[in-house]
Parts: C-alpha cells; structure tokens; sequence
C-alpha cells in the first residue's frame, strides 16, 4: 500500500522532489501546491492546489516542504495540526524559536518530521562516516570542509550560513558523531544583500575534534568538499562526485633517535574508493518513507535539524559580536 504524499513548492528543489516522488517504491504523489503557481511545469497531470490547506483537503498523509524558509514555520505547523508527515528541506526553520515550536508541533501531533539535510545520503560521506566509525583513521584530530560556489538569484531570505554551512555544521557533527561546544565565526557582505555571503568558521566538537569551515557565494566555480585528519592519515570526500579517498601516513624510518622520536607523517599510499553512486535525495527520501513506515530510523529528525540551525545562529553572533560562542 502507498503512503499518499503532497509536496509544496514548486521552485528549484519541489521539481527534483517531485521527480522523485513520482519514482520512489511505495509513494503515491497525489497532489502539489504552490501559491506562485508551477514555472517549471512539475504538476503534470497532478491536481495542482494553492495552499497547504489544499493539500490537506486532498488528504495527504505525508508532506514535502520545499517552500522559501521563512514560511517553513507557517506550513510546517499547519501540517502538524493535520496530523501529516512532513519533510521539511533544510534549514529547518527561519529561527531557533520557530525551529522550536516546529519540535514541538510534530512531537505533540505524534508524526514523523525530518529535515533534508540530504548530505548525509552522499555516497562518499556514508562511507566515511562508516570508516571513521570503524576506527579506520585512528583518533580524529580535524574535519575542515568547503563549500563555494557562484551567487544563487533563488536565495534571498537567508545568508550563507543557514544555506549553505547548515550542510556542513549537520555533516561534520553526524560524521564525528559529537556536537558543538564552540563557533568562532566572520562573515562578509559583498554583494549588497541582506544577509553574509561569505564566512569562516572555526570550532571544537565535545570529542575535541577540531573544525573549519569555509563557506561562500562568490566563488566562480563549485566546490564540496570534506577533510578528515587523523591519526593515520586523512580522508577527502568530493561530494560533488561522490568520490572518496584515503591518503595514508607513510612508514618512513630514520636512524638518528632525536628525529625519530618526533611522530611526523610522511606521504604514504592513496587509495579512491569504488562507491554505488545513489542519487542522495532519492535515498533521502526512501529514509523518510521508512521512517513513516517504522522500518528503519535514518531521516535526520527536526531536532537534529534544530541543533545545526543553533549552531548557525551561533556563528552568526559570533561574526557580529566578535566573540566565541560556547554552546
């Protein structure tokens, strides 16, 4: 039997959601929404309604939000009150206060709820996690990521750090499996919008991980990448690709002792891992279909969503006040 899924928003993402939505085993898309009406002609021959009281109405059991940000609180809550499953793309929310009453809308509802926080269904970033868990590299001792690219016209409600560094504070936590206990951040204004389109973040995790991110808009080319140094060499995952490689410490010897006592690296073998290259959202969604259906609990829950956005937040403050932030 098939879970009946709306989907509102119809821009840039709702099309590759509905795509989707349309393929994935065990979904049955049975209405769309979008006040702005439907520009990249996603509707096809599903009803195409205005609002999410109109999805509601077509009783839908399941949701996929896709709307700008600042109305994922409005959208969110009202599906919530229907008792609807909702997946919510990231951020999760326009603020901690309204991430918060989402938190507690769905957990009063009893619903499933999650955040598309869809890096952690990247090929590469899987693996990884899963070595690390492994102790393949040893002790941890950093994960730097970037994440640059040209200016998005579609982006206009938030900044840099809530739509682009939320990818990389929510995988950098999940793939140490630590949270954040300090953000250290500057940002930059550069094209005369409201909001940063640069920023620097340094940081710590509670395991003492060390962490740096380097995120921006004005870039003219596109970069994802994830560095994780350890004990035994360093992994650098390509999300871009979905490509994975190891580049392991070399086992250079010396005879003299007051060198060798000193355990520095040398250049060893690399290795690239052959990876099943999975479409991320569609896995993302298969997780989210799974958790509706309590088989498996993979989807990235709204208060894990909560917790990136307080870190962003705290990033944020912490450009303008100039201080860090301990969380």
């Amino acid at each position: 039997m098939s879970i009946k899924y709306g989907l509102i928003g119809l821009g840039m993402m709702g099309r590759h959601h509905a795509r989707l939505l349309r393929e994935v085993d065990g979904i049955d898309l049975i209405a769309v929404a979008d006040a702005m009406g439907d520009p990249h002609n996603v509707a096809g021959d599903t009803p195409l309604l205005n609002s999410v009281q109109g999805l509601i109405e077509a009783g839908v059991e399941a949701a996929v939000v896709a709307v700008p940000t600042k109305f994922h609180e409005e959208v969110g809550l009202a599906l919530a009150e229907a008792g609807v499953h909702t997946l919510i793309e990231k951020p999760v929310a326009h603020s901690l206060e309204a991430a918060t009453r989402l938190v507690d809308a769905f957990d009063a509802a009893d619903r499933v709820a999650a955040v598309g926080h869809v890096e952690r269904f990247n090929p590469a970033l899987m693996s990884l996690r899963g070595r690390i868990a492994n102790g393949d590299l040893g002790d941890v001792y950093q994960i730097q990521t970037r994440r640059q690219g040209p200016f998005p016209v579609r982006i206009a409600d938030v900044g840099v750090v809530k739509d682009l560094g939320s990818h990389d504070i929510d995988l950098t936590a999940w793939l140490a499996q630590s949270s954040y206990t300090s953000v250290s951040a500057q940002t930059a204004f550069r094209s005369g919008r409201e909001h940063e389109d640069m920023v620097a973040i340094t940081g710590k995790l509670a395991n003492g991980t060390m962490v740096n991110h380097i995120v921006n808009w004005l870039t003219p080319f596109k970069e994802r990448l994830t560095v994780v140094t350890g004990e035994r060499g360093a992994y650098i995952a390509d999300t871009l690709t979905a490509d994975l490689s190891f580049f392991e410490n070399g086992t250079t010897e010396g005879t003299w002792d007051a060198m060798t006592a000193f355990r520095g690296v040398s250049e060893g073998t690399i290795t690239r891992y052959a990876l099943d290259k999975r479409e991320p959202l569609r896995s993302e969604h298969e997780a989210f279909r799974d958790a509706i259906l309590g088989v498996r609990n993979e989807a990235v829950t709204l208060r894990e969503g909560l917790e990136t956005l307080r870190v962003a937040e705290s990033a944020i403050e912490s450009a303008s006040t100039g201080e860090t932030v301990h969380l």
